[in-house]
């Protein structure tokens, strides 16, 4: 008398292999078999050329705004008024409105006495950018061949900030997210170079670190009304994975 074993339906080869490449795929690259942290090895892979840009934001107020672009920000009705004018009318006595001028007077005078806020950022996003790999610990030390950071304020008068103030929701207070600033830093930098692994994580740590940057040298002025939001990689060119851009990205 002989035995069968009944054994489940056997997949074509193609089948395995699509679903070997699929676990492959969806496997944590900076993660060994052991699950432990492991640098991805890179050796056999050819130099190409790899660029990449990115970019983001801080959300900053008009007061801080004036610092850095005094001739650039257009009047307007609901900020035209700076932040010595709105403590006045909220003080009793002229004793007080003098002492929160005075404040805020020597509050901009150190933020001044740092230096040009947007050149000081872009020289530490550029420092950054080269200084990913101690920063990220699993990144590749790469040798750069061009780094591009710009920096520049922007007004925007119809910003999501001032059309939901009108729009009703059932978030409370105590748990919806800070409004944006009408007024705001973007920074974008631009990483090339020729080697085995992408420079996503060089232009995105250029960009942290240049938006930082901002808002350390504003802080005397608006280190509680500062947001960084919308950091994005905005396209990549290179290697296995091929060209990338972003489609949906705020200019």
């Amino acid at each position: 008398m002989s035995s069968t074993t009944s054994s489940g339906p056997t997949l074509p080869a193609s089948a395995c292999r699509a679903a070997a490449d699929s676990q492959t795929q969806t496997r944590l690259t900076h993660i060994d078999e052991t699950g432990r942290p492991a640098m991805v090895d890179v050796s056999q892979k050819t130099p190409t050329k790899r660029t990449a840009t990115a970019s983001g934001r801080i959300y900053i107020p008009k007061v801080a705004f004036d610092l850095i672009a005094p001739s650039t920000g257009p009047p307007s009705s609901g900020d035209s008024k700076n932040k010595f004018e709105s403590v006045s009318h909220s003080n009793d006595t002229a004793q007080a409105t003098a002492s929160e001028f005075a404040e805020l007077e020597r509050a901009k005078a150190k933020a001044r006495a740092k230096g040009d806020v947007l050149v000081v950022a872009q020289l530490a996003a550029i420092m950054g950018c080269k200084r990913t790999s101690d920063l990220i610990p699993l990144c590749h030390p790469l040798a750069l061949s061009h780094i591009a950071v710009r920096l520049h304020p922007e007004h925007h008068p119809n910003s999501p900030a001032s059309r939901s103030e009108s729009a009703s929701t059932s978030t409370s207070e105590a748990t919806r997210e800070p409004r944006p600033s009408h007024y705001s830093v973007m920074c974008r930098a631009t990483v090339s170079c020729e080697g085995q692994t992408g420079v996503e994580m060089e232009a995105l740590t250029a960009v942290s670190v240049g938006l930082l940057t901002v808002w350390d040298m504003l802080k005397a002025v608006a280190g509680k009304e500062m947001v960084i939001g919308e950091i994005v990689v905005e396209s990549k060119e290179g290697g296995k994975s091929g060209d990338f851009v972003r489609t949906h990205v705020r200019c």
